[in-house]
């Protein structure tokens, strides 16, 4: 070997054996600037709610500013394809939602894989579903409910909040499992939603807690079961769905935080850490309890998991109720 090979060859070695500990310094030091969190809804909502509970935490955990930046539009698809699409660095993260999992059945022409374009930090928070029905229904119960509308079939309407929202795709569900037939009312939005069931318009929907507990306190709705594994604390007198005759009934918006697919491992794996501590902080806690959500924390492997099976899920029960893609 001459001796400009034996030089090159010492430098190629020189530089591989340097790029771990190059890794380790940049996720050592991070973050050493502002980190942007890309929420795909408009300000106000409960998704840009819980970012920006979590990013004021990381301020005071990394001594770094981390910005809430609001990218609504598309079914949560822009936003999440902006943030799929930027620098693999640790300095753009998302906050995805159960939304991007639906899309991936919804939609026939999705720029972006949830799976493969996002690499899972961890689960932030859930919230369950709850079945509502507008005062004029005689229906008191769950059983007594699914009674009025197989003897009057196709005399109830449900409200969601658009084509392939949870809204509709739980409704599509009791239609499927109970053996029912009701009307599919769809608005352009949550509020909207929840307004004209409150006016009496449609008379049954699947709605947030947090959204429906106000109506349901005023005497507007009445709420005949949560749609989910256990009782909610803030109704602690309303059965879940499978105590009242469905089970496995579960509709449990969620979110979490992402990275960009190919993000350093050791930078998820701090990010993961400082959600774990902020999980438990009673502060937080009471923020998402406000809210009729959990604070929740998750390893990346665990919320990876989840994810794959809420695709599926969706993904099944899209295509068993006939929803046509977008």
């Amino acid at each position: 070997m001459d001796r400009r090979t034996l030089l090159k060859s010492g430098l190629a070695a020189g530089a591989m054996s340097a790029l771990p500990a190059f890794a380790q310094n940049a996720a050592a030091s991070y973050p050493n600037r502002p980190v942007k969190v890309v929420v795909a809804f408009g300000p106000g909502g409960s998704t840009d709610l819980t970012a920006r509970a979590i990013c004021a935490k990381l301020n005071q955990k990394f001594g770094q500013s981390f910005i809430v930046d609001n990218k609504p539009g598309g079914g949560s698809n822009i936003g999440a394809e902006l943030a799929a699409r930027a620098p693999a660095d640790g300095y753009t993260l998302f906050l995805g939602t159960i939304s991007n999992a639906v899309n991936m059945s919804l939609y026939k022409d999705l720029r972006y894989d949830f799976v493969k374009d996002f690499a899972p930090i961890s689960m932030l928070s859930t919230a369950p579903a709850v079945l509502v029905v507008h005062p004029s229904v005689p229906a008191k119960t769950v059983k007594e409910l699914i009674a009025l509308a197989k003897a009057k079939p196709g005399s109830l309407n449900y409200a969601s909040s658009g084509v392939g929202t949870t809204p509709h795709l739980a409704g599509e569900m009791l239609k499927q499992r109970a053996g029912i037939d009701m009307v599919h009312v769809a608005y352009k939005g949550a509020g909207p939603a929840l307004q004209e069931q409150i006016a009496g318009v449609t008379q049954v929907g699947f709605v947030t807690a947090l959204s429906a507990i106000p109506s349901i306190q005023a005497g507007h709705l009445r709420v005949l079961g949560v749609a989910a594994s256990k009782r909610l604390a803030l109704l602690p007198e309303v059965p879940t769905l499978a105590e009242a005759g469905l089970p496995d009934f579960e509709i449990t918006s969620w979110n979490g935080l992402f990275a960009p697919a190919k993000t350093d491992p050791a930078i998820i794996q701090k990010l993961n850490a400082a959600i774990v501590e902020i999980s438990k902080m009673p502060d937080i806690q009471k923020t998402f309890s406000d809210q009729a959500a959990v604070s929740v924390a998750t390893t990346p492997d665990q919320f990876r998991a989840h994810i794959e099976r809420e695709i599926k899920v969706w993904g099944d029960v899209i295509r068993s109720v006939g929803v046509q893609q977008i």
